[in-house]
C-alpha cells in the first residue's frame, strides 16, 4: 500500500487511505480511547464518586504499563510512514484500552449495577450492553490492524493484556479498596470536594433515577401549595 495517499482528521494524527469510506469510519472508531478519557474527566468532574475515581487511575495505570511493555518488548510497527511513527508498537495500546475498558464495565455491569429484585428485562440490557462493549473494542482493535498501525498479533497481545489488567483492577478495586471507600468519603477534604462513596447502593442509576423523581414531586407539590395559597 506504498502508493495510497493517506489523509488524516483534522486535529488529529489518526490516517486513512483518501477515499476509502470503511478506513475513514474505522479511523473514526479508534479515537474511541480519546473519547473515554473525556468521558472520565467529566464524570469526575461532574459526580465526584470514588469509584470513577479508582476506575480512571486504573486506566492510567494501564496506559502506563502499555508504554513500559513497548518499551521493553521494542517490536516495531507493521508500517513506516514518514513523520508517522515515534514508538514501537508491541502490545497495541488501543487495543489494550479497549479491552481493559470492556472487561472492567462488563464485571461492573455483572457485580454492581443490579437491583434488589432482578428481573429478565434487566439482564436482557446488561447482555446487550456488554455486547455493545465487546463489539467496540473489537471495531477498534480491527480499524488498527487495517489503517496499517499494528500487526495481528500485537492487536490480540494488547487485547489479552488489557483483558487481564481488567479483571485484576477491577477485583482489587472490589475486594480491597471498596471497603475503604465510607472511611475516604468522611475525610474533611472529601467533604471539601463534595467527593462521595455510592459503593454500598446496588443500582446508582436507578437510586439517582428514584431521588431524582421524589424530589422532584415534593418541589412541585411545594410550588402548587405556594400558589394556591
Amino acid at each position: 500500500m506504498s502508493d495510497v495517499k493517506w489523509k488524516a482528521f483534522s486535529l488529529t494524527h489518526v490516517e486513512y487511505p483518501e477515499g476509502d469510506r470503511i478506513g475513514q469510519l474505522l479511523a473514526i472508531s479508534s479515537l474511541t480511547p480519546l473519547a473515554i478519557i473525556v468521558g472520565f474527566v467529566t464524570l469526575i468532574l461532574f459526580r465526584r464518586d470514588l469509584h470513577t475515581i479508582v476506575f480512571f487511575v486504573g486506566a492510567l495505570l494501564n496506559e502506563a504499563i502499555n508504554l513500559v511493555m513497548k518499551k521493553i518488548i521494542a517490536e516495531p510497527r507493521p508500517l513506516s510512514r514518514k513523520g508517522l511513527y515515534t514508538e514501537y508498537g508491541m502490545p497495541s495500546s488501543h487495543s489494550q484500552m479497549m479491552w481493559f475498558f470492556s472487561s472492567y464495565s462488563i464485571l461492573f455491569l455483572i457485580f454492581r449495577l443490579r437491583h434488589i429484585n432482578s428481573s429478565g428485562l434487566e439482564l436482557i440490557w446488561k447482555v446487550l450492553v456488554a455486547l455493545s462493549l465487546i463489539a467496540t473494542a473489537v471495531v477498534v482493535a480491527y480499524s488498527r490492524v487495517y489503517l496499517l498501525y499494528h500487526t495481528w498479533s500485537q492487536i490480540i497481545w494488547g487485547a489479552v493484556v488489557g483483558v487481564m489488567l481488567g479483571i485484576s483492577w477491577f477485583s482489587f478495586t472490589h475486594l480491597v479498596l471498596s471497603p475503604f471507600f465510607p472511611t475516604v468519603a468522611s475525610w474533611r477534604i472529601s467533604e471539601r470536594l463534595m467527593i462521595r462513596d455510592t459503593s454500598l447502593i446496588p443500582n446508582i442509576m436507578w437510586f439517582e433515577y428514584t431521588h431524582a423523581r421524589t424530589e422532584n414531586r415534593a418541589r412541585c407539590r411545594k410550588l402548587t401549595s405556594m400558589k394556591s395559597q
